[in-house]
This record gives C-alpha cells, structure tokens and sequence, in this order.
C-alpha cells in the first residue's frame, strides 16, 4: 500500500467526563424541534393532499387520451394499487418514522450507493412535479385571460416561488389547508353540477359508451395504456413520508387513508362525469384544461371561472410543495456527503439555502424549455421517475422485512401484498416507456445524477486521476510532482471526516460488518467505535482487541475506539456528537429489537446499519 494512503493505526481510551446536555434534536431544517408545532391530521393531509389531489386536473384528460371510455376503470385499479401501498408505506414508516421517503428506507436498509440513486430520481420527481404544476396553472389561467404568453408566465410563477424561498417564506399548513378545503369545495361542486347535467340529459354519456372508443386499441391494451398512464394520478402519495417527523403521533396512517379516499372518490368519478358531459373527442382535445370546460358546459361561466381560479392556486400549492420538499432533500443529501458542500452554504439576508434553490429553479427552466411546456412529455418523465420511486419504496419495504426483521412496527404488509404491488408498478413503468420517454428521462436523470456521482465518488476518481499521472511519461517532473501532492492531500482531507458506530458488544463478525460497511458506503478513512458502559467492569475485555485484529485486517481503515461512561440515550449521542464533532447521521448502530428503551426518531437521524 502507498504510504499516503496509509489510514494509520488506531488509538484506544476510556472518556469519563462527558455532560450529558438537554436534548436539542432539530429538524432537518434546522429548527429546534420543541419549537415546531406538531402538525394534525387535516392540516398534515392538507399539505400532501394539495399535490396529490392536484392530478385531478389533468390526469382525467391524458387517461382519456390513452384509454378513451376505459379511462374510469384504469383510475379505480390504480385507486387499488394505492390501497396496497397504504399497507407498504404504513410499515415503513411506523418502523422508521423519520423524514426522506424512499431516500430514509434505503439508507438505513441497503447501500449508499442505491439511497442516492433514489434521491436522484426523487429531486427529478420534484422537478416535473413543479414544471408541470406550474404549466397546468397557467393553462388554467390562460383559459380565464386569453392574451396571457404560457410558457413565459410558467417561467414567471417558477420564478416566483424560487423567490419566496430565497427570502424564507415556506409552506404554512394553514394556507394549505384554506387551499385545501377550496379545492375539495370546487370539485365537489363540479361532481354536482355534472351529475345533474347527465340526469337532465344522458344522451352524451349513453353516445360515447356506445360506441366502443378505446382511442385507437384493443380493450386490454387500452386498460393496460390507460392504466399506466392513470398512475400520474397518485403522485405526492409520497409527500407524506417526506414530513412524518412534523406529524402528531399516528397522524400519518390517517393521512395515507385521506389522500387514497381522495384518488378513490375524485379521479374516478370525475373522469367519469366527463364521458358523460362532453363527446369524447372533445375531452380527448382538452389535456390541459378538461376539468374548466366539464365546468362551463355543466355549470356555466361560474362554474368554469372557480374551476380556473381553484386550479392556479392549488396547482401553485404543489410548486411550493417541490421547491419545500427538494430543499429538505438536498440538504440532507449535502449533510450525508452525497451532494457538495456548497448546498450547505446559507445566505447572510435570510439564512436559506440560495444555491439549492436557484440550481433548482435553474433545472425547472431548461427542462420546461426543452419540452417547451408538452404536457405529455413532462408526464412521461415525471410518472417513470414516480414510479420508479414507488417500486424503490417496496423494494425497501422488502429489503426491511429480510435486513431489518428485528425492527418494532406497528403495520404490517404481508409478502404477498407487497409483491402484487410491485410488480403492478413495474407494469405500470413498462407501460410508460417510449423513446421520446425514455431520451427526456435519461437527459434529465444524468445530468442530476451526475453532480452526485462526481461527489459520491470522487475519492476514486481522484485515484485514478493519481494512477494516471503517475504514468504519464510525458509531463513536466515540476508540474507532475505538485499535483500529486495536491491530489493526495485532497483524498486525505476527504477520509479525515470520522464516523462513529456504537457497538453493544465484542462479536468479531458485527465489528467486521460495520468496519466494511464503512469501507464500501463511506468515504472516510475513520472509524470510531464507540461502547457506552456504566461501570468499567461492562466493558468486554476482549474488545479493544478485536478492534486492533480488525484495524490491521484494513489498513486503509483507521479505527479507534473510545468507551464512554454513561447510559446510552438522545442525550448521551448528542454529547458525544458535539465532543467527537461528528453529525449525527454519521453515527451508526445495529437494528435494534422490541426492547430498544428509545424511538428511533428521537436518536437524530442515527443511521442503521446491521441487521
């Protein structure tokens, strides 16, 4: 091994003085969690029912357009889907009730390397989610004031929402919630009107069932397009996951339960009450503005003015609720060493996170002007990244149930149940693929994930950068020989940043797991052990041993251990966090059992990493 990358031996001492200071646990935003108000259950589904329920506005008009009158019954088969993932999610997170979704699961059940690339797919979802939010707002506007330009006033309200971020304004839950209770009374509203339309006159719907339009296919392929297609229709079932630790306790199964009675009721029904107001070649022509001209032609300009005004705003609601949500995700990703540190940076004005925000808005613009608003193409990309979230999320479901048994939960999702619901979501991803899909996606997911992939890895890639110079032949002595002391000074700052892995015991084979864990997820060359006793006597006597058998096994690897007197809690981790200067997502532990005397959610984002 080269010298300079040598890690070095480890050290071995007992610390005894440590205070134990009040616990301080913050949000991932940075505020003190005893001055967070924990949010109920209406205003908790407010937040996440406002995206999810703003599908409404479109879903019905692209289903439609792929299924023509089997639209109805391929938005009741997803509402079923998503009755499965209320059982998925539910286990999850009562097992793991802490921020990040998908992103949180995998990290604490599979690999580094597999949370990123699912974090990478999440901050796309939120792309698509805010372009096209934003561009159906302003279809929606332009149907009430003609002469406004579309895609500039898309880029306009992007621009909006980046700026009220940028000066700290986030979402309220009681503004979701007045935005909330309006859009649930507006459709409400246009579900009556339409029903009475159709009573007065059922000559349009028994006119387009009659005449077997499955737009073009075979009944089974049109459920199957449609099907697919109908999937957009439950994305922000997720947004929920996002927030969990900002929830009163037992909140979140109830807020899983509202937005599936939403998707239930709503979706369905109302694409059903279009087939039955306008012909169906109409409705086929109106993706971006179905839900207002249902409206006129079933209640009149009033009904079509509310419609139009009840869509900007909840539609703009699910744009602030990217902007909230991609800000949280990124920073995490920056505190975990996924992204750079420069999303970390927080101006002097406001104290928010400016280049999360403008790199965001930034992505928003090129990918609205590169499918210059196509709401056919923003869905493609925005239901595979969706579904491909989804079908991570059961496979973390999965990966829990095998890796992370020992895990108390209060829900439970049978093998069975989480299978069928995999694989219909895999049905549902291949349904959306297409070559004009797929070159979008691709374009979008690489050029995200490739400032991750450069961050994640660039310890070896400084290597082989290093390897590479050191055999070129051609290359001035002077010039060659201060970059690679640059190259290799830089891979020794990148391993100085320790971790920590508090162990219970000395077992031999657990030590070894964790030290490879660190070895293949991290990019550290640190590793403190960490062993909390109450007398010195608890210390096993033959575990300072172990470690040192274990830091020669890998000299790349320098492991230290400390004993620490006290009694393991919220309390005693962030003591140690603040004394050994290490975050506390970069504190690791073993699944814990039904014994465990703390809630996972209190330890500050303490990560598992052994079954």
């Amino acid at each position: 091994m080269e010298q300079w990358n040598f890690a070095g031996w480890g050290s071995s001492h007992i610390l005894k003085d440590l205070d134990e200071p009040k616990p301080s646990g913050v949000t991932e935003l940075g505020v003190p969690r005893e001055q967070v108000h924990k949010l109920s259950e209406w205003p908790s589904t407010a937040i996440c029912g406002n995206d999810i329920l703003s599908s409404c506005l479109y879903v019905s008009a692209l289903t439609i357009k792929h299924a023509g009158i089997l639209a109805p019954l391929a938005l009741l088969l997803v509402a079923g889907l998503l009755y499965l993932y209320r059982r998925i999610y539910g286990e999850v997170i009562s097992a793991l009730p802490l921020n990040g979704g998908t992103y949180t699961v995998l990290i604490n059940t599979t690999t580094k390397t597999t949370a990123a690339a699912a974090a990478c797919l999440t901050i796309l979802s939120y792309l698509a989610t805010a372009v096209i939010s934003a561009g159906e707002a302003m279809h929606y506007l332009h149907a009430l004031i003609e002469w406004l330009p579309v895609i500039p006033a898309t880029l306009a309200l992007l621009g909006f929402f980046a700026f009220l971020n940028l000066i700290g304004i986030s979402e309220s839950s009681k503004v979701a919630l007045g935005i909330f209770i309006t859009h649930i009374t507006s459709l409400v509203l246009l579900v009556l009107a339409s029903l009475i339309f159709v009573i007065a006159d059922p000559s349009i719907l028994f006119a387009n069932f009659s005449t077997g339009n499955f737009s073009g296919h075979g009944f089974f392929t049109a459920l199957f397009i449609g099907f697919s297609t109908a999937m957009l229709g439950v994305s922000g079932f997720e947004s929920s996951a996002n927030f969990v630790e900002e929830q009163q306790r037992g909140v979140f199964p109830k807020t899983l339960k509202n937005m599936w009675l939403g998707v239930l009721i709503f979706n369905p029904a109302i694409c059903f009450l279009a087939l039955a107001v306008l012909p169906i070649d109409q409705a086929m022509q109106n993706p971006t503005s179905l839900l207002a001209t249902l409206g006129f032609q079933s209640g009149g300009h009033w009904l079509k003015t509310l419609i139009g005004i009840d869509a900007v705003l909840v539609l703009s609601g699910a744009v602030l609720t990217s902007y909230v949500g991609v800000i949280g995700l990124c920073r995490r990703m920056a505190l975990d060493r996924c992204l750079p540190q420069i999303f970390l940076r927080e101006n002097q004005w406001k104290k928010t996170n400016h280049w999360i925000i403008l790199g965001f808005f930034a992505l928003c613009s090129v990918i609205l002007l590169y499918t210059n608003g196509q709401v056919d193409k923003l869905a493609g990309v925005y239901t595979l990244s969706f579904l491909l979230v989804m079908a991570l999320f059961a496979l973390g479901n999965m990966f829990m149930k095998i890796h992370r048994h020992r895990l108390p939960r209060d829900e439970k999702a049978s093998w069975l149940m989480t299978l069928v619901a995999f694989v219909a979501v895999v049905i549902a991803i291949v349904g959306n693929l297409s070559p004009e899909n797929l070159e979008t996606f691709f374009i979008f997911y690489l050029l995200i994930g490739a400032g991750v992939f450069l961050m994640f890895k660039r310890v070896p890639l400084l290597q082989v950068t290093l390897f590479a110079l050191e055999n070129a032949a051609d290359f001035s002595p002077l010039i060659k020989a201060k970059v690679e002391r640059n190259l290799k000074r830089w891979i020794k700052k990148i391993g100085k940043a320790p971790v920590v892995y508090f162990t219970k015991g000395d077992n031999l084979q657990v030590l070894n797991q964790a030290a490879l864990y660190v070895l293949n997820n991290e990019q550290t060359r640190r590793l403190i052990v960490v062993h909390v006793f109450e007398t010195e006597a608890d210390i096993p006597k033959t575990l300072a041993p172990q470690l040192y058998t274990i830091d020669h096994l890998y000299p790349e690897l320098k492991i230290d251990f400390i004993g620490v007197k006290g009694k393991f809690s919220p309390q005693l981790i962030e003591a140690i966090s603040n004394r050994l200067r290490v975050p506390k997502n970069y504190m690791f532990i073993g699944t814990p059992g039904d014994r465990f005397p703390h809630e996972i959610e209190t330890l500050g984002g303490v990560r598992l990493i052994i079954g």
